[in-house]
């Protein structure tokens, strides 16, 4: 559920030309990470990576929100949809990060 949550938020975060590229590799390709976790689920290097690499993308995200955010106050319907599911991706994540860190306990990690 947290893969396609946040594979929901990203793509409708990266539909207008607000942020750059790096935006959507940056979030997609942690997914995909997060695919590997969820195909091995023994290995306990999966699910550090993806805690790992979703913590990451946290940084990355404020950076783009604060560099990219438009300075004009008239949005465009899409481009107000857009900013708003990429702070609530933002937003999101910390929680996504204590659940993926409760499965990496129960996956015996210390």
């Amino acid at each position: 559920a947290i893969i396609l949550v946040h594979w929901l938020l990203t793509l409708w975060g990266s539909m207008t030309y607000t942020f750059p590229p790096s935006y959507a590799w940056g979030n997609f390709s942690v997914l995909a990470v997060g695919i590997w976790a969820i195909v091995q689920r023994d290995s306990l290097d999966a699910i550090m990576m993806f805690l790992t690499g979703l913590l990451f993308t946290v940084i990355t995200d404020i950076i783009h929100i604060c560099i990219f955010y438009p300075e004009n106050n008239h949005f465009a319907g899409v481009l107000h949809f857009s900013i708003g599911m990429a702070i609530f991706s933002l937003l999101l994540k910390p929680v996504s990060c204590y659940l993926l860190y409760r499965m990496y306990q129960e996956r015996g990690g210390e």
